[in-house]
């Protein structure tokens, strides 16, 4: 290996290497794994340096994309089974997905990869089953691609609304050369896959002037991760760690008892209570039955009416004319 292959390699190493999860997971990834179907893309909310990155670049939580593609048995085709064992030798009964990372390009890895990680399932609404194996087909045919780094900084040059360079100049995300891309991003690569059956993701919708609507195809290289979430023909489906499907259930979570406020995992607070000042109202209200009877004895108790207002029973001021009009109604039916 070369000194400069060496001192990329580190780069990527430091790069892309994940920090440890933190606390307990906001998914409930059994759940996840169950319920995902061939066709999904599934959204990770990175912990990497370069996901630090990608979320200050698209301003959201979801840094990474993948496809899944379901278990090595459930792909029919023998060519493309043969394609995913020449790069994967794990367990067949693996669940796997198809990503593009950078460092290591396109490539298949087990689901349970993001076991650790906040993630989402976004399904397209109302694909055949047809298109679903031709989406796959797609992103397994593209396995061994490079990584397209240059992709991904001219995305951040195109994203943010300033620079020295017009957005459009000496950027490859305007390039549109024959044949299929030797190097890709993982949301392109995905996005392109959908677009290939002509599934839309964020398409460029026009009105003619006879008012008749026409759809483009939006250019592939522009789509992040959290396109996905945002695209109205994605439905997003989530499984949180503690979740609840019956009504109120959500009462029986298991909730701090101490009242503590939390700004983040490691920053929690008891927050100060304020007493009110107390008045003979609010003190009777706290005391005991046998005090209040010994009080009404002595002749200290407050009225009634006092003590409704005290208790909060009493919500809103007493209407004159409201009792006026009750008195009213009440006489015309004793008579």
């Amino acid at each position: 290996m070369s000194i400069r292959s060496k001192i990329v390699s580190r780069i990527n190493y430091w790069l892309t290497k994940d920090r440890k999860a933190s606390g307990m997971p906001l998914c409930d990834f059994e759940r996840i794994s169950y319920e995902i179907k061939p066709g999904d893309v599934l959204l990770i909310e990175g912990r990497s340096r370069v996901s630090e990155v990608i979320k200050t670049i698209t301003q959201s939580p979801w840094t990474h994309s993948a496809l899944y593609i379901g278990r090595l048995h459930d792909i029919d085709d023998p060519m493309l089974k043969t394609h995913i064992q020449q790069t994967f030798d794990g367990d067949p009964a693996e669940q796997l997905i198809v990503e593009a990372m950078l460092g290591e390009g396109t490539i298949v890895k087990p689901l349970h990869k993001y076991k650790d990680d906040h993630i989402r399932i976004c399904r397209p609404h109302g694909i055949s089953r047809n298109d679903v194996r031709r989406v796959i087909a797609y992103a397994i045919n593209r396995l061994g691609c490079d990584y397209d780094i240059r992709q991904l900084l001219d995305l951040a040059r195109f994203m943010f609304p300033y620079g020295v360079l017009p957005r459009r100049w000496r950027s490859s995300l305007f390039q549109h050369n024959a044949g299929s891309p030797t190097r890709t991003v993982c949301s392109s690569l995905i996005a392109a896959a959908f677009s290939a059956v002509h599934f839309p993701i964020m398409p460029v919708i026009q009105r003619n002037d006879e008012g008749q609507l026409r759809l483009f195809k939006r250019n592939e290289r522009l789509y992040t991760p959290r396109d996905f979430d945002y695209s109205p023909y994605f439905d997003i489906i989530k499984y949180p760690y503690l979740g609840f499907e019956d009504l109120a259930i959500y009462r029986k979570l298991p909730w701090d008892k101490e009242g503590r406020i939390c700004n983040d995992e490691n920053d929690c607070f008891l927050p100060e209570t304020i007493e009110p000042q107390t008045t003979n109202i609010h003190n009777w209200s706290r005391k005991t039955t046998a005090d209040k009877l010994a009080d009404q004895k002595a002749g200290n108790s407050p009225n009634e009416q006092q003590e409704e207002q005290s208790s909060g029973m009493n919500y809103y001021p007493e209407s004159n004319l409201a009792i006026d009009l009750l008195k009213q109604e009440m006489n015309k039916k004793q008579k």
